[in-house]
């Protein structure tokens, strides 16, 4: 419900959402803005990759919230010839009214108000962004179940880029488990390579994507985290993967066991998990 979210101003002056149920901002660092574009759009070479590719460039946008992340991949895309199919994930559109019923204080929102109020309503919609073609779809609901089932809607294809934009795995654990990661690799397409970004530098997470099967890097700085993390099933998309040294970091650890459930726990990774990620092809040469 919107009534779940307060508007708030970072110390850079900057306003975002406040979920009083997670007890958590969206973008806490440098604000939607920047942060979006800096994180999502910039780190996965989206206008890049856009321009280079034939046919609909696909980018899942998993945790929807607010639509910072989805508006600032349009706003960085308006002057490319081409064809973007955003599909967007999120158990609820609670935080998307609230952008809407706040648009003005938000900034970001502003031009694109009518396609928010068209997903909210139709969850889907298409539209000419300058000179890009987009669909837009909104799948409302809980996303480990939807991707545990397979592809939620077969008529589209698998992603080039993956925004995984969830609450901490403190404050929302269901959406970090290995289950979750393995069953959205398993969605990929071996022969489209696909790279995903999110904020956490963690173990844990690194740990958990690498076990699902991703090569996993570190990722640009972006507000209050000097690091971020990015993964990809193809080595080529990460441009400072993890190395032994990093391996050897993750035995030590007190929090580097992946969840195996919606529960959140830190604990040291078990000698099974260490034996397979020594295995991991990305270690295998580096």
């Amino acid at each position: 419900m919107s009534g779940d979210y307060l508007l708030v101003q970072l110390a850079n002056g900057e306003k975002t959402l406040f979920s009083a149920s997670y007890g958590e901002k969206m973008h806490p660092g440098l604000g939607p803005t920047a942060e979006a574009e800096l994180l999502y759009v910039r780190q996965l070479n989206i206008c890049e990759r856009l321009r280079a590719n034939q046919g609909e460039f696909v980018i899942w946008d998993v945790g929807l919230g607010a639509a910072a992340n989805a508006i600032a991949a349009l706003k960085a895309t308006r002057e490319i010839h081409g064809e973007l199919h955003l599909v967007s994930f999120d158990n609820t559109i609670g935080p998307l009214q609230f952008a809407l019923e706040n648009a003005e204080a938000l900034g970001y929102v502003t031009g694109y108000e009518s396609y928010l109020r068209a997903l909210v309503r139709d969850r889907r919609v298409a539209f000419e962004n300058g000179k890009l073609k987009v669909r837009w779809e909104f799948y409302v609901g809980d996303f480990p179940q939807l991707i545990s089932a397979g592809v939620p809607d077969a008529s589209f294809a698998a992603p080039h880029a993956i925004f995984y934009d969830a609450f901490s795995p403190a404050k929302n654990p269901a959406m970090w488990t290995l289950p979750v990661f393995q069953d959205l690799f398993q969605s990929l397409d071996p022969a489209r390579p696909c790279a995903l970004t999110t904020y956490s530098r963690s173990t844990l997470i690194r740990a958990t994507l690498l076990l699902a099967g991703f090569f996993v890097g570190v990722g640009h700085a972006t507000g209050m985290k000097e690091e971020t993390t990015i993964a990809a099933n193809d080595l080529a998309l990460i441009a400072e993967p993890l190395d032994k040294r990093w391996l050897e970091r993750a035995a030590r650890s007190d929090s580097a066991e992946p969840l195996r459930e919606g529960k959140y726990s830190r604990l040291p990774i078990t000698p099974e998990s260490l034996a397979k990620l020594k295995r991991h092809p990305q270690f295998a040469t580096a």
